[in-house]
């Protein structure tokens, strides 16, 4: 990877629906150089995927928060099966060293939903749940 596809990145990472042609503009290249140098990106692995933004708020997704995960044993498939339950609440699942055995970031419509995801997941594991107040 060079200084340009690097500059690549950097403007797909910004923009991902701008036309090959734009992007050789901002980069110095064709826009035909561009799309194949994209293209390697992709090949080798460097770009995964594209995605898009959501406004939360704007979904009535009111409610954001982290919860700390502390399952009660070594078996884990019950509480990985649950958040395959819930698709629209939950945004990650990380597996943690150090507090807890998963961090989860999830959304609600509101603190009822929360409440009743909350019930549901405590007879799978034990949390502490911090709510986001601001970005």
């Amino acid at each position: 990877m060079d200084s340009t596809d690097r500059r690549i990145v950097e403007e797909l990472s910004a923009c991902g629906r701008i036309t090959m042609k734009e992007l050789g503009k901002k980069v110095h290249l064709t826009g035909q150089a561009a799309a194949a140098r994209v293209l390697k990106l992709e090949a080798e692995g460097f770009i995964e995927g594209y995605t898009v933004r959501i406004n939360e708020l704007k979904m009535g997704y009111n409610v954001h928060c982290f919860i700390n995960i502390y399952t009660k044993g070594m078996e884990h498939t019950d509480y990985l099966s649950f958040l395959k339950e819930h698709p629209s609440n939950v945004i990650h699942n990380f597996k943690i060293s150090g507090e807890g055995c998963y961090l989860l970031e999830c959304r609600f419509h509101s603190p009822a939903d929360l409440n009743s995801f909350l019930n549901e997941l405590n007879q799978l594991a034990n949390y502490k749940l911090s709510i986001v107040i601001d970005r």
